[in-house]
């Protein structure tokens, strides 16, 4: 199954008519994430498409408004639409109290278990795994508290060469896991069948990284390295470097440099300052570090 990323959301701050806040939905090895939740998500979601009963696992990046908003209104439908799964929640130390003190004082009884996964290292960590896809954080620069996100799928199983793997009687199915696994195969006359004869190269794994609000910062350099695509925060155009620094964050020209430092394969761009009514203005200055750079386009899904 292939990975698709549908971005719901990329501009910063406040809503507008045209855009809305940070969110994406991740599909990833047939697993539904949800990445970050700033307001009116879920009417983003509807848009989408998107499946509201298979998002298992939400990750917020930090707790300011324009990408935490949106979940508890989100979780409340859930509760609506007659959930009954757990749900993950993975954020900053603080999302348990925020989350639980709204559902206390409206009375909002989910009908269903939210597990929290609250997060205070300042290292990248493992934060989830299963048996096809791991999670790991990348610590940021923030204003306060606040981790990107890197999704991995696992390596996977070689494809079987059922061509030549018909011309030996000795092969039966019970000897199919062995061979996908990589092992080779030994016939009754010792004779040994490379694996690689009897399978073909399975699919590279791909990997997608979300650096969401930060100072331009180079130790998430080698936590992202050689991903397939890295959703970089570029507030600000580089002559409003200073304010980017300010207010913990970064400009076009410092996430090109990012991507081309990490040797990604390709750059979106996100998280726009309102002030900016022609977005293209990013991926020009952009470009000129990293050619491979792209304007996020909300509700069309993204092949990685």
């Amino acid at each position: 199954m292939s990975t698709y990323l549908t971005i719901l959301g990329f501009n910063s701050a406040i809503p507008t008519i045209n855009s809305s806040p940070t969110a994406q939905f991740l599909e990833m090895e047939e697993r539904s994430f949800l990445i970050d939740c700033g307001e009116g998500t879920q009417v983003q979601l509807r848009k989408a498409k998107a499946k509201f009963s298979r998002i298992n696992h939400i990750f917020i990046s930090h707790l300011h408004g324009d990408h935490c908003f949106g979940l508890p209104g989100l979780i409340a439908s859930f509760r609506l639409l007659g959930r009954e799964t757990p749900l993950h929640v993975y954020g900053p130390k603080g999302i348990k109290k925020m989350l639980e003190t709204i559902f206390t004082i409206t009375e909002t009884h989910r009908g269903f278990e939210v597990v929290y996964h609250e997060l205070d290292k300042d290292y990248s960590e493992k934060i989830y795994e299963d048996n096809r896809v791991e999670v790991y954080t990348i610590p940021l620069d923030h204003r306060i508290y606040c981790n990107g996100y890197l999704f991995k799928e696992k390596p996977k199983e070689r494809h079987l060469n059922m061509q030549e793997i018909s011309k030996y009687k000795e092969i039966e199915t019970c000897d199919y896991h062995n061979i996908k696994a990589g092992k080779d195969f030994v016939l009754s006359d010792g004779y040994v069948l490379k694996n690689e004869i009897l399978t073909t190269d399975p699919v590279p794994p791909v990997s997608y990284a979300f650096c969401s609000d930060t100072r331009y910062l180079e130790n998430v350099i080698p936590v992202i390295k050689n991903v397939n695509v890295l959703y970089h925060e570029s507030t600000f155009l580089h002559d409003l470097k200073d304010m980017a620094d300010y207010t913990g964050h970064t400009t076009a020209v410092e996430a090109a440099m990012i991507a081309r430092k990490a040797e990604v394969g390709k750059l979106i761009l996100g998280h726009f300052s309102n002030r900016y009514a022609d977005l293209t203005v990013f991926t020009d200055e952009a470009r000129t570090i990293f050619p491979n750079t792209f304007l996020p386009k909300a509700l069309e899904p993204v092949k990685i």
